[in-house]
């Protein structure tokens, strides 16, 4: 049942974008209403392909799913011809899969190994799903009747073959699902890895549309009769507003290590929430979003909330092609919007986490201006050459000791994920009162297990939509304002900072100064301590990518990652690195991180003023905080501050932590 469910609903999908890819050209057409250069949009062939044929191949830990001693032993399987599992190609470069599945047929020569009964008794009826967004895996076996799921894949990579029409997905991880884990009555084995598998499927078009500057010229699909329901309209702010909608999954691809490091992939959800299209040109064409990832921990202290660290950043997915989802709301494809060329008011546009993390796909973060989205097209900030890749190169680059759960006893985790859109930054240029470049950021908490060098994800709550990371430390009774130094000229930072008492006569002071978009990045930070003792002086950050060639770095030698001097005089103590004059590549406070600083001392909090210095450019400037004061009182772990006053170019966006709303059972994601 749920196959069929399945395939009807891809089945209409499809109608649904050829339906609406041949009408927007026809109105377009019509009315002349392109609102860009046709050179600008995209020309070329859009495919959906399905499978075939093809052949799964499964390493089972039987020892793992018996629950005893066993050996890795294979199963193969084929797949079931014409199976509805959609992938979309453009100009012959894969785009990913949508919602579908493909089933699997037991091979006779196989030799099916002796599985748990519940799995033997659906070993007829599995398939390989690709999940709808917001799921916490890209794909899954299940159950095709029952949809009971037994594993979700993580860790696997795509690759399609134009020439031979062929599709391979490869290294993925069998990961044990919680309800597998309570039918074999072993709830802790959920997240367990349980073997592996590899897939290889030959495919053909079910759908191809010619494009022409951003017009359908054709399109030829099978007669399909089914009709998709429209989703409930959505509110949309005036002007362009793309946020980060939903962050689908965290993953660790297969070898994904070097030494005591670990890379990872932030699956994202983009929606455009505003009434205007939102750009997003493939390069060389410089005018689409770029999307920086990032992970951070929660530890510390009696509760494990002390502190609040960013233990890992990747480098930036330049964005191409939308493709409309209807995953946000309403998706208005109508002139002048070119369809995939721009992400048009009310759609979204997904990249799943194999994409993100893919090496060669992603550019470094120091080509970008994060206020404007400004960015070269020569040279290119994609261009991989001379590089030798290890397993972490360019991904959220992560040490194992920061995931390790028993190093980590409590620890809670988060995903970020920001887009960085020049179309904003232009429209809110010509239209200040419609300035919605400062809510692109989302966040997500996930739980962590395995070790010591493979580790799993898994969604611990939902999406928290257009607020930075650093915002759930304040539910934890810490103070966080935001900071923007030059109103309309650059962008925003937060300062956070918790004071604790974890013993008598001792309060720890911990800061955290996070940058969203602040093109100017941050050199130094003082506070004042008085007569107090001091001990226990810290700083933390997250490790720098080493240099490689064209990293857009100051004569490519890549950011420095020396920790920041201390020095405590004249009642202050002040942390620093280098100066831009003496060192373009020092270890600022860039866009995208949180650096952290922190102290004992034996003086309980005051309110007090630190003072914040820039790297590029910029006064020196104070910031309200909690330090150290003389005598009495008690400790104030959550006192009130008054947040830097919000530059009048725009309206400070309200947060909303709710999920992204579904319109439809299966939506239509893609990397």
């Amino acid at each position: 049942m749920l196959k069929k469910i399945l395939i009807a609903l891809t089945l209409s999908l499809l109608v649904l974008l050829g339906s609406y890819a041949v009408q927007s050209a026809k109105a377009r057409n019509r009315g002349g209403e392109l609102n860009q250069k046709a050179s600008d949009a995209p020309t070329g062939t859009l495919q959906k392909m399905i499978v075939e044929n093809g052949s799964v191949t499964m390493d089972l830990d039987i020892g793992r799913l018996n629950g005893a001693a066993g050996q890795t032993l294979q199963a193969q399987f084929a797949v079931g011809a014409n199976s509805f599992f959609p992938v979309l190609v453009f100009n012959d470069q894969l785009r990913g899969p949508v919602p579908g599945s493909m089933a699997l047929i037991p091979s006779r020569s196989g030799g099916i190994p002796p599985l748990p009964a519940a799995l033997s008794a659906s070993l007829k009826q599995l398939a390989v799903e690709k999940l709808p967004s917001g799921q916490g895996a890209d794909l899954a076996v299940r159950d095709s009747n029952t949809g009971f799921t037994f594993f979700n894949i993580q860790g696997h990579q795509y690759d399609y073959n134009p020439a031979a029409q062929s599709l391979a997905i490869t290294n993925g991880r069998l990961l044990i699902s919680k309800e597998f884990a309570n039918a074999l009555g072993r709830p802790s084995d959920a997240g367990s890895v349980a073997g592996t598998i590899s897939i290889g499927a030959a495919m053909q078009p079910a759908e191809i549309t010619q494009l022409s500057n951003g017009q359908a010229q054709s399109v030829t699909m099978p007669p399909l009769q089914h009709a998709l329901s429209q989703g409930t309209p959505q509110t949309l702010v005036p002007g362009p507003d793309v946020i980060v909608g939903d962050i689908e999954s965290v993953e660790q691809p297969q070898g994904a290590v070097n030494g005591n490091f670990v890379g990872l992939g932030v699956g994202t959800v983009s929606c455009n929430n505003g009434d205007q299209p939102i750009d997003w040109h493939p390069l060389p064409n410089t005018n689409h979003p770029v999307i920086p990832q990032n992970l951070y921990r929660m530890s510390g202290g009696g509760d494990h909330t002390e502190r609040f660290e960013q233990i890992g950043q990747s480098w930036m997915k330049h964005a191409f092609f939308a493709l409309e989802e209807f995953i946000c709301g309403t998706c208005n494809t109508s002139p002048p919007c070119v369809t995939g060329d721009q992400l048009c008011p009310g759609c979204a546009d997904t990249y799943v986490a194999s994409l993100n993390y893919d090496q060669d796909l992603i550019g470094s973060r120091a080509w970008v201006n994060p206020f404007t989205g400004v960015f070269p097209s020569n040279p290119d900030p994609n261009n991989h050459a001379g590089h030798n890749h290890t397993g972490t190169s360019h991904r959220v680059t992560v040490a194992t000791s920061d995931l390790i759960p028993g190093q980590n006893p409590g620890a809670t985790y988060f995903a970020e994920a920001d887009y960085i859109s020049p179309t904003e930054y232009t429209w809110c240029q010509a239209h200040p009162g419609q300035c919605n470049m400062y809510n692109n950021v989302s966040y997500r908490p996930f739980t962590v297990s395995g070790g010591p060098t493979t580790f799993t994800f898994g969604a611990a709550g939902l999406t928290v939509r257009m607020q930075p990371a650093i915002q759930t430390w304040a539910s934890t009774g810490a103070t966080v304002a935001q900071v923007e130094p030059d109103p309309g000229n650059d962008g925003i930072w937060f300062m956070g900072y918790k004071v604790t008492n974890p013993s008598a006569g001792v309060w720890h002071y911990e800061y955290a100064l996070s940058n969203q978009n602040l093109d100017r990045a941050i050199q130094s930070f003082s506070v004042p301590v008085g007569e107090a003792n001091i001990s226990n002086i810290g700083f933390h950050a997250p490790p720098q990518e080493p240099a490689w060639p064209n990293d857009g770095t100051f004569n490519n030698q890549g950011y420095s990652s020396t920790p920041w001097a201390v020095d405590q005089s004249g009642g202050s103590i002040t942390w620093s690195t280098e100066t831009f004059a003496t060192n373009q590549n020092a270890n600022a406070i860039r866009f995208g991180t949180l650096y952290n600083f922190r102290f004992d001392a034996d003086q309980p909090p005051q309110t007090a003023n630190a003072t914040v210095g820039y790297f590029k450019t910029g006064s020196p400037m104070t910031v309200e905080i909690q330090a150290p004061g003389q005598g009495g009182g008690t400790p104030t772990p959550t006192p009130t501050v008054t947040p830097t006053p919000t530059a009048t170019v725009r309206p400070t966006p309200t947060p909303r932590p709710s999920p992204l709303p579904r319109v439809r059972p299966t939506p239509h994601p893609r990397p």
